[in-house]
């Protein structure tokens, strides 16, 4: 696996107490959770994101934020000290990973609105419906960086975020390049670059321009993740050693010799299938506005606005909207062969801009990779440790010790079913408890 170089950050490793869970339903241990300075759960069947086989009867010890020990129940030895939490008959999984979202800039449904404050709700919210990591690929400000620069603690509780700064664009090789040392100054962890036409309607970067672009961030050791579309692009991209291909091919079939190309470079893969569904679903009241699931955490003022005559029409009437539906068939037959022919698949979803709404259209994600294929563990792993990997982060995505206590709780088995990933009982980042969503 092409492994893309995370930027190193201080680790802030705080011995702050670690977060009790404190649901009514759950049974603990003699130990007073107020004085608990580890958390045992026992009992889970545990499925690690490896795509190891599932471990029933499991425990995990998290202390000081990671995984102390994880392994079968009878030789994992729970301290004196841990709060006990009896997840018999429940399944543990890690936290999801984005490895394609944009955090801070949206309100409503507008745009423009980036500030910390923002970047944190957006975060909060995320983790809610158990996405633990994002990586933000694009539209980063310094706040961003800041909260990024707080986050390897004890003491987090919310989603872990990652940055790329502004977009990259240019005509030219040189104004390119200024853009990438910009990011560069600023303490990014990805450049990001479009290479798009947006369906012949602008200007697309050409490869003299995303060649020294990525060769410059090379130099600078930041890895390069490229918005694409067409099929030709993706091969030239691979020409010039991008790292990551972050948007479906959508012109055409691909080739044998594109997943040949992207196995032999271990150059990662993330669909983005929910961007496309946002292009379109609009045209009408999509069926998702009436699910609880989704309805948990969207704002009333929004569907309203989506649901109006006039805003249904611009949909309707959008020549790009429509040619974007056929582009999501074609993004999914894609899939389907990229993945059946050994190719690293990381879940991503350009969650973020207006109407594309973040940690509900992340389970969607997961649903539209089931239809174009994928197995219920292929996905588990492509939005967990295959994540993690694709973007370089060594500290979660599977559940073993030394990784950080990101984890979710399910009431269902996600192997029969992705959308089991939706009966969410509990998230931890860092061994502290979220509030959560459950559909």
């Amino acid at each position: 696996m092409k492994r893309l170089t995370q930027r190193s950050v201080i680790a802030l490793l705080a011995s702050a107490t670690l977060g009790a869970c404190d649901a009514a339903d759950r049974e603990t241990s003699p130990v007073d959770t107020a004085e608990a300075s580890a958390l045992a759960v026992v009992g889970a069947t545990v499925i690690d994101g490896s795509g190891a086989d599932p471990m029933p009867d499991a425990t995990v010890v998290v202390r000081d934020g990671r995984i102390e020990s994880m392994g079968p129940s009878g030789e994992i030895e729970v301290p004196a000290d841990a709060e006990v939490l009896d997840a018999a008959g429940k399944y543990l999984v890690p936290g999801l990973i984005n490895a394609h979202g944009h955090v801070g800039a949206t309100l409503g449904l507008e745009g423009g609105h980036y500030s910390r404050a923002n970047v944190l709700r957006q975060l909060g919210l995320y983790a809610s419906y158990g996405v633990t990591t994002v990586v933000s690929l694009g539209g980063d400000e310094p706040a961003g960086v800041e909260v990024r620069d707080e986050q390897d603690t004890p003491s987090l509780d919310r989603a872990r975020l990652y940055v790329a700064g502004a977009v990259v664009a240019g005509i030219t090789p040189g104004a390119a390049l200024e853009m990438v040392n910009g990011n560069a100054a600023m303490g990014v962890d990805f450049i990001k670059i479009r290479v798009d036409d947006n369906l012949g309607s602008t200007y697309k970067m050409t490869p003299d321009v995303y060649e020294a672009v990525i060769a410059g961030a090379h130099e600078l050791g930041l890895p390069v993740a490229a918005h694409l579309f067409y099929l030709e692009d993706a091969h030239g991209l691979l020409d010039v050693d991008v790292d990551f291909i972050v948007h479906s091919v959508r012109d055409r079939d691909v080739d044998d010799a594109l997943a040949a190309r992207l196995v032999e470079a271990d150059v990662c893969y993330s669909p983005t299938l929910t961007r496309e569904v946002s292009t379109f679903v609009y045209e009408s009241e999509p069926e998702f506005f009436s699910d609880p699931f989704f309805l948990a955490s969207a704002e009333p003022a929004v569907l309203e606005a989506l649901r109006a005559p006039e805003s249904m029409a611009r949909y309707r009437e959008s020549e790009s909207a429509q040619r974007y539906k056929e582009a999501l068939a074609q993004a999914q037959e894609n899939l389907g062969a990229l993945s059946e022919a050994g190719v690293t698949i990381a879940m991503g979803t350009d969650t973020g801009p207006p109407a594309r709404f973040q940690g509900y259209f992340e389970h969607m994600e997961l649903a539209l990779m089931a239809e174009s294929g994928m197995s219920p563990m292929e996905i588990l792993v492509a939005s967990t440790g295959d994540a993690a990997r694709c973007t370089g982060l060594d500290d979660v995505g599977t559940i073993e010790a030394g990784k950080w206590a990101d984890l979710i709780l399910l009431n269902a088995d996600p192997l029969e079913g992705v959308e089991n990933l939706r009966a969410i009982e509990a998230v931890w980042i860092a061994g502290n408890e979220v509030p959560s969503v459950s559909g």
